[in-house]
C-alpha cells in the first residue's frame, strides 16, 4: 500500500513551503490510493509550542487536506525511541559523548585528517567517562561508524543505497549510493531530549508503515545516514521523492527561522486556499 506523511515540526507556523510539501504528498495518496499520515515531530521541548500544533491542524484543514487520526505525536512515545536506543547500546553500537558542539567545530582546525575525523569523535577514555558521568554532566549518544560498519560487513556497508523518485539537489534520481560517513558519528540521542531527529523519524516511518517519505530537497543529505540507521535496525527502506524548494519574491526559500509569511498571516489577508492551491501548482476539487 502507497503510504506517505507529512511530519511537521510545532516551532511555528506554517507558511507556504510548508503548504506545498503537504499538497505535494496528500495529492500522491489521492493519485495512488493508499494512506496520508499527519505527524507531529515535537522532540525538542525548548522550541516546539501547543498552540503551533494547534495552528498546524487549522491551517491543514483550510488547505482542504485530511488525515489519519490520530494524530502521532512524538512526545508522547518517548519510551519507544528509549528502546531503540538501548537495543543500539546493547550491541555496541552506540558511545557516550560529552564534547559540546563547541568542542566538535573547535576540533575541526585541529584535525590532522581533516573535518570528517573530528565528527568521528570516538569514546571518551574509561576513566575519563567514568569521571564524567559521576559529575553529572550533559553528554549524547552517538553512532560509532567504526562499529556500526563491523557490525553490517563491508559486502552491506559498500552496497547501501535508495531509490529516489523525485530529485535531489545536484539532479541525483534513481538509484542513489548511500555515503554511510556522511554525518560521521551521528547524535542519535540527547539527555534532555532522549532522542534525537534520524533515529525518531525512521522509526516512526518503520512503525506507520510508510513506504513514500515525500519531502523537500534540503532534507536530500539526511537520507543518507536515515538508511543507514534503518538497514542497523531491520526496517524497511522507504522509496525517497526529495521535491524542488520554494523561494519568496526575494529569491530566499521559505524558513520559519527567516519569518517567512505564515499561511495564518495569509489567510487573514482575504487569501482563499481555491487560490493558493492554484498558485502551487495544485487544483482539486472542495
Amino acid at each position: 500500500m502507497f503510504v506517505t506523511r507529512f511530519a511537521p515540526s510545532p516551532t511555528g507556523r506554517l507558511h507556504k513551503g510548508h503548504a506545498f510539501s503537504a499538497l505535494t504528498a496528500w495529492s500522491a495518496v489521492n493519485v495512488t490510493g493508499g494512506r496520508f499520515v499527519l505527524r507531529i515531530e515535537d522532540i525538542d521541548p525548548t522550541r516546539c509550542r501547543a498552540e503551533y500544533e494547534a495552528g498546524i491542524l487549522e491551517d491543514m484543514a483550510w488547505l482542504g487536506l485530511d488525515w489519519e487520526t490520530p494524530v502521532r505525536r512524538q512526545s508522547d512515545h518517548l519510551d519507544d525511541y528509549g528502546a531503540v536506543i538501548e537495543s543500539l547500546t546493547a550491541r555496541g553500537l552506540l558511545y557516550r559523548c560529552f564534547r559540546t558542539r563547541k568542542d566538535i567545530l573547535a576540533s575541526i582546525g585541529d584535525a590532522p585528517h581533516g573535518a570528517m575525523e573530528a565528527a568521528r569523535p570516538g569514546p571518551h577514555p574509561a576513566d575519563e567517562e567514568a569521571r564524567l558521568l559521576a559529575s553529572g554532566a550533559p553528554f549524547a549518544w552517538r553512532l560509532s561508524l567504526d562499529r556500526a560498519r563491523e557490525a553490517l560487513g563491508d559486502a552491506v556497508w559498500n552496497g547501501l543505497s535508495f531509490v529516489e523518485e523525485g530529485e535531489g539537489p545536484n539532479g541525483e534520481t534513481g538509484l542513489v549510493a548511500v555515503d554511510p560517513e556522511a554525518a560521521g558519528d551521528v547524535v542519535l540521542a540527547r539527555k534532555d531530549t532522549g532522542v534525537a531527529y534520524h533515529l525518531a523519524v525512521t522509526h516512526d516511518d518503520a512503525l506507520q508503515g510508510v513506504s513514500h517519505v515525500i519531502r523537500g530537497q534540503d532534507l536530500f543529505e539526511a537520507t543518507h545516514v536515515q538508511r543507514l540507521i534503518q538497514t542497523l535496525m531491520g526496517w524497511p527502506a522507504p522509496t525517497y521523492r526529495h521535491h524542488r524548494l520554494l523561494a519568496g519574491p526575494d529569491g530566499r526559500r521559505y524558513a520559519k527561522r527567516d519569518r517567512s509569511v505564515t499561511l495564518a498571516e495569509l489567510r487573514a489577508g482575504g487569501l482563499t486556499p481555491q487560490a493558493l492551491r492554484a498558485e502551487l501548482g495544485f487544483s482539486f476539487d472542495d
